[in-house]
């Protein structure tokens, strides 16, 4: 409990420390589970393709052309594919090491503006917000942009501190992250950090930072870090420009193209869930930043960087649960601001009971929900574990909440969520994998012989079955994302149409074919041949048109 109270101490131990407790905790097992579809099969299937063609400008998704992102996260993979082999572990070793380098960073922050206590209480938030270490261990590029986007802003905001003796250094990394920033997500690398910087200088009328912010050798540094890969990629591809800027970031906010489209309201319980057990401690940290921003100008900068980004966000029309992340630091810095200044025994006990009582409900509803759904992603037996875990949690909370004492409190919950996120986490990866999870069926086509035959996916392109074996798949029927891409250069044979497919499949050329199970039946009406069932993975049939020898059918689960 010392370790939590004492406000000096060397940053360097701190930081160590940290590096080892959270390291443990976001590496466990990583390479322990298949790949989740979509997004981890996607996101390391388009560096395995870079590796393979030696082209590290032009991504490419199942051998067209994708140009929905850019290609930080895709390099960062590659490098690790290169180092650790294609394997789990390797896909998604980039994303975890950005989520626990935010921990790191979010110390070195809260210390800087508001001491040590704060900084330790801001990163011991963060490591174990539940929903953040969950996400920080699953391969997409969300993780890439909030390091890179939260380093923006941590460097501005240590810059532009009146007694700032390294403004120089700080301004040139925050060019340089936000260039990295950039090429991690698009143009958001540079929307949300000037917006969140014109209001922080429009609110506190400190117009003079504009001259010592080396804009003009800031931005060059930015250019030399960003544009080289936007001009090769636009002189290779001129389709590029307009697909990425228009299609991918005007249209993609302005309109529901992209079919993501939620309510205003939605990142409301997405937050709540990604920062549990922490929630209930975001409005009186929000609420202390903001009537402290006169005093403390740097709160007003957090207040701002948490606020605008989560408007931003909830005003889009395409909206994921991931785009919350870059929110997340900010809000763990106040909160640990809050857990170091707070003072009233009332106001702890208050809110710490208020967690206890939410964390047993949740615990509750985790035992119930096996029993009251048709098709859980938990068992009985996982629900019981879980459920427990979090109704021991809400009254480890409680307990520690008579005392009144902030720092125990936060000890007693922070030690809960650790074992929480040791225990649950892989529980329910087992469970979604069974779903989700493109390997089995990889699996299955190479046992049942399938170097010979063509693989196609009916309707729902599994995306991680490409990375597992190394074949191009054809899309039968609805492209979704690839469309763009299928229409880039000679695709015919890749990209068919339902009937023209069935000549194919009823010629005679062998074929294996992911299809779900409710289209099975009409598969068969219209088959001339006996369509074998091989395997199965949640609500996906893998068949085939030929005959087969193996075990017979078989299960992921």
């Amino acid at each position: 409990m010392r370790f939590f109270r004492d406000e000096q101490g060397s940053a360097w131990r701190d930081l160590a420390a940290l590096a080892v407790t959270f390291g443990v905790l976001f590496f466990q097992f990583l390479g322990r589970l298949p790949l989740i579809d979509p997004d981890e099969g996607r996101y390391v299937e388009i560096p395995r393709e870079m590796i393979e063609r030696g082209d590290f400008v032009t991504p490419m998704l199942n051998y067209v052309k994708y140009f929905e992102k850019p290609p930080l996260h895709y390099w960062l993979n590659a490098l690790s594919l290169t180092v650790f082999g294609e394997n789990e572990f390797a896909a998604r070793f980039a994303g975890t090491m950005c989520g626990l380098l935010t921990v790191l960073l979010t110390y070195w922050l809260g210390r800087q503006l508001f001491g040590r206590r704060s900084g330790l209480y801001a990163a011991t938030l963060l490591g174990t917000a539940l929903g953040f270490l969950v996400q920080s261990r699953i391969n997409f590029t969300d993780m890439t942009l909030t390091f890179t986007l939260s380093a923006a802003f941590a460097c501005f905001l240590l810059a532009s501190r009146e007694d700032s003796r390294e403004k120089a250094r700080y301004y040139y990394l925050f060019y340089l992250f936000m260039a990295l920033a950039v090429l991690a997500k698009g143009l958001i690398g540079i929307v949300l950090p000037g917006g969140v910087i014109f209001l922080y200088l429009l609110a506190t009328r400190r117009w003079r930072l504009l001259k010592e912010m080396r804009i003009p050798t800031g931005t060059l540094l930015f250019l030399l870090v960003c544009a080289p890969w936007f001009v090769l990629v636009s002189m290779r591809n001129p389709e590029f420009p307009h697909f990425f800027f228009i299609h991918e970031h005007f249209q993609r906010f302005l309109s529901k193209v992209h079919r993501r489209y939620q309510p205003l309201w939605f990142f409301i319980p997405v937050l709540i869930g990604t920062m549990m057990p922490w929630s209930l401690f975001i409005p009186a940290a929000l609420g202390k930043g903001w009537r402290e921003r006169k005093a403390h100008p740097e709160k007003l900068f957090l207040f701002l960087w948490a606020a605008l980004i989560f408007a931003f966000f909830s005003k889009s029309n395409s909206k994921l649960i991931p785009y919350i992340l870059p929110v997340i630091p900010p809000l763990a810095v106040l909160m640990g601001n809050w857990f170091a200044e707070v003072r009233d025994p009332a106001c702890v006990r208050r809110y710490g009971m208020a967690t206890g009582l939410l964390l047993i409900v949740v615990g509750g509803v985790a035992l119930g929900y096996p029993l009251a759904t048709t098709h859980p992603i938990i068992g009985t037996a996982d629900g019981g574990v879980i459920g427990g875990l979090f109704i021991v949690a809400g009254i480890v909370s409680g307990l520690a909440a008579r005392s009144g004492d902030q720092v125990r409190l936060l000890a007693s919950l922070a030690a809960s969520a650790y074992v929480l996120a040791v225990v649950a986490p892989p529980l329910i990866y087992d469970h979604i994998a069974d779903y989700t999870s493109a390997k089995g069926l990889s699996r299955a086509i190479e046992q049942y012989g399938g170097k010979d035959a063509k693989i196609a996916c009916l309707g729902d392109y599994q995306q991680g079955i490409a990375f597992y074996t190394h074949r191009r798949v054809i899309l039968v029927g609805e492209r979704d994302e690839l469309d763009f891409g299928s229409r880039q250069g000679d695709n015919s044979g890749w990209f068919v149409d339902p009937r023209d497919f069935m000549k194919t499949w009823n010629s005679g050329e062998k074929v294996f074919m992911v299809v779900k199970k409710n289209d099975l039946p009409s598969l068969k009406l219209c088959s001339q041949v006996p369509v074998q069932v091989l395997f199965e993975a949640g609500e996906r049939l893998l068949v085939a048109n030929h005959p087969v020898a193996g075990p017979g059918p078989q299960s992921a689960k």
